[in-house]
């Protein structure tokens, strides 16, 4: 049953070096008929589902001017939210202010998402951002006094340049901003980015695995549960919508460039905004076997520190975990651990995990 929607609004006032995201500079006329389309698109698919989780990311959804943010909080009045609802929207330090925030409050988001990605300024004018550490700070302290609780920081390590006692003044910066989840990114440089236009090469693997782990330690010593490979929190605090992703269960995707799963097909919208504002809204789609759903259910679900239950996995396929792929094996090379309740990847593995998860492509 689909109980979560991820809405993409791809608008942003500058675009970063690093960014490989469906984005497009902020249009005011755009922005509006944007929402149109998205209303249409919403009106189209959405069957009345009790939602747990709402997700609103970008782009920079702090981005949109008031009239559209509430043009916005209009069209979302349609969903129907369960009593313990999820509702996330990202916002990055320079566009989001006192008003806004309280609309955000008005309209039910209880969880804020921040684009922080460094404490460091030489680093943040580096990856073409738009603030400074002590404008992130301000605008932290902003989201509190609104009544916010729920808070998330976006960090990115492996900057080229970047030293360990860089991260730890970063880590060190943010465990005093005094938030509940850090959500932590490797540097990627893609070829059709700023960085990959100018040839920037990522930084060597071995330092890139001791940042890692240095995150990883400084983040568990300091309270953090490390629940997923690239995400901390403290204790009930953990993402529920993203929880969604790596449980493969089913959720909406509205609008450019978003990703869907309802009734066992997996969609992408397209990343045209001209085919979107005409309708033309869907790229492609896959209807899922269930050898698909089992492949989908070990990628996304040993991004998991705690792994996948044996037992729900059995009472979702009628299966024994065990058996699928070549778990034993791996288990026995000590890539897997089962723990009698649990098949999760070994913890001195994480780092290398994406190539235990090719076993199950």
């Amino acid at each position: 049953m689909t109980t979560s929607v991820y809405i993409h609004l791809p608008f942003c006032e500058h675009i970063c070096t690093y960014c490989d995201f469906a984005k497009q500079f902020y249009n005011e006329k755009i922005v509006s008929d944007y929402l149109d389309s998205l209303a249409l698109e919403i009106k189209e698919k959405y069957n009345g589902e009790k939602l747990c989780t709402l997700y609103i990311g970008g782009g920079t959804p702090s981005s949109l001017s008031m009239n559209n943010l509430e043009k916005l909080m209009n069209i979302i009045k349609v969903f129907n939210l369960d009593k313990e609802y999820e509702f996330t929207f990202e916002v990055n330090p320079e566009n989001i202010d006192k008003e806004k925030l309280i609309l955000l409050k008005k309209n039910g988001v209880n969880r804020i998402s921040m684009g922080i990605e460094s404490t460091n300024d030489q680093f943040l004018k580096y990856l073409g951002r738009h603030h400074n550490f002590s404008m992130a700070k301000e605008k932290i302290a902003l989201i509190k006094e609104i009544g916010f609780t729920n808070i998330n920081i976006d960090l990115i390590y492996a900057i080229p340049s970047q030293t360990l006692e860089d991260l730890k003044d970063d880590l060190d910066n943010i465990m005093a901003l005094d938030i509940n989840h850090v959500s932590t990114y490797s540097l990627e440089i893609h070829d059709n980015t700023i960085l990959g236009i100018k040839k920037i090469q990522n930084i060597s693997e071995d330092l890139d695995s001791d940042m890692y782990y240095f995150i990883c330690n400084y983040l568990k010593e300091h309270g953090f549960n490390h629940y997923e490979i690239s995400n901390f929190c403290k204790d009930s605090f953990e993402s529920k919508h993203n929880l969604v992703y790596w449980k493969n269960r089913e959720y909406y995707g509205f609008g450019l460039g978003a990703s869907g799963y309802i009734n066992n097909i997996r969609y992408d919208n397209t990343r045209s905004m001209h085919d979107y504002l005409n309708g033309q809204r869907l790229l492609n789609q896959e209807e899922l076997t269930t050898k698909d759903k089992i492949s989908y259910e070990l990628i996304l679900g040993f991004r998991l520190i705690k792994g996948i239950n044996k037992e729900e996995f059995k009472k979702k396929y009628q299966d024994e975990l065990i058996d699928q792929y070549n778990i034993r094996e791996l288990i026995k090379l000590g890539y897997l651990v089962d723990d009698g309740e649990n098949i999760k990847v070994s913890y001195d593995k994480i780092y290398v995990e994406n190539s235990i998860l090719a076993n199950f492509v």
